[in-house]
């Protein structure tokens, strides 16, 4: 009984949202967002502007950022029979062969084939356990370059507004494509804020997660730990994982730029924190309690209720407090989700 009891729920997650609160657009500039400052220790909160986050870093930190670039991974394609479909490119297998998501289904039975337009077609070759489509791109050339003509930004779906200037879904020092999903805690920097941080002493460590399903993909069992998070491809290179692991051995703090970078180093540390340059899949799901190995602070957005991204702030501080801190969001009017404002958890 005492099991059944400490079921941790996803209702337990849940908090509402007028829409209007939900961001449209991105601000000008990209650091002009506001900033909200949790303090664990005191539960104190400030209400700041991103840019002023050079007041709670110091010499020695290090940021721990994703890399990872966002692919025009939305494509519109029409069946045999004319039917359109909609792709959306999740995870590349091999060099012409992916896993994406298809809408609508019913049109995408093994053997299918998807015409885009007269560069780019597709044969469905596969369906996953969980029911996404395995297929085989046909086409002539570089794929990144027949893919920048066919495809368009996959902005998620609670985001109605036309997206003027595509960069603006990229962070700036994105250099790597494959996600289908920016990393959006990291859109808040601009290069002269970067070069600022730099100059004060703090360390930037590059990471690499390519964003999957999981960010699309919401949780549907009530009991939390029914949930199989999607598997995403991540990176640690030698120099990443030296800058993090010399802040370790030297008591130096280790600051995660958004949920994404905090699932790679999660992934990768051991438990003195320390990571390992290494390359793999990874479907660790984070939610309270977890005993964090690496991460000591983290710069975050305002994540959707009931989501994997709520329950891993929420493990970071406690699901009451992260709780509490959205309710005071709400009312004081922040921005939330991917274009939305900032979180800085201390």
């Amino acid at each position: 009984m005492a099991m059944a009891m400490n079921v941790l729920k996803k209702s337990d997650f849940w908090y509402d949202l007028p829409e209007e609160l939900i961001a449209q657009t991105p601000v000008e500039p990209r650091d002009s967002s506001r900033l909200l400052v949790y303090h664990r220790d005191t539960k104190e909160i400030e209400h700041r502007i991103f840019h002023d986050i050079t007041d709670y870093l110091k010499a020695g930190d290090v940021l721990v950022v994703n890399r990872t670039r966002v692919l025009p991974a939305r494509l519109y394609a029409h069946t045999e029979h004319g039917g359109a479909v909609e792709v959306l490119l999740l995870k590349r297998i091999d060099l012409d062969d992916w896993e994406v998501l298809v809408r609508p289904g019913r049109k995408c039975r093994v053997g299918a084939k998807l015409t885009v337009n007269e560069e780019l077609s597709l044969e469905v070759t596969g369906i996953t356990d969980s029911g996404e489509r395995i297929v085989r791109f046909f086409y002539k050339g570089a794929f990144e370059d027949v893919l920048s003509r066919a495809g368009t930004m996959p902005l998620p779906p609670y985001i109605h507004e036309k997206l003027k200037d595509p960069d603006r879904y990229q962070t700036v020092y994105s250099r790597e494509n494959g996600s289908a999903a920016a990393p959006t805690a990291g859109l808040h920097f601009t290069p002269e804020l970067l070069g600022r941080i730099r100059a004060m002493g703090v360390e930037i460590a590059e990471v690499l997660l390519h964003v999957g399903l999981g960010t699309f993909r919401p949780v549907k069992e009530e009991n939390v730990l029914d949930h199989k998070m999607h598997s995403e491809y991540y990176e640690v290179s030698a120099e990443a994982a030296d800058i993090v692991n010399r802040a370790k051995r030297e008591g130096r703090r280790v600051i995660c730029v958004g949920t994404t970078s905090v699932r790679t180093v999660e992934t990768v540390a051991d438990e003195h924190g320390f990571l390992r340059p290494c390359k793999g899949n990874t479907e660790i799901f984070i939610y309270p309690p977890y005993r964090f190995k690496c991460v000591d602070a983290l710069i975050t957005n305002f994540h959707l209720p009931e989501s994997t991204l709520l329950m891993l702030v929420s493990a970071l501080c406690s699901r009451e407090e992260v709780l509490h801190v959205y309710d005071v969001a709400v009312r004081e009017r922040y921005r939330f989700f991917s274009f939305g404002d900032a979180m800085l958890v201390l």
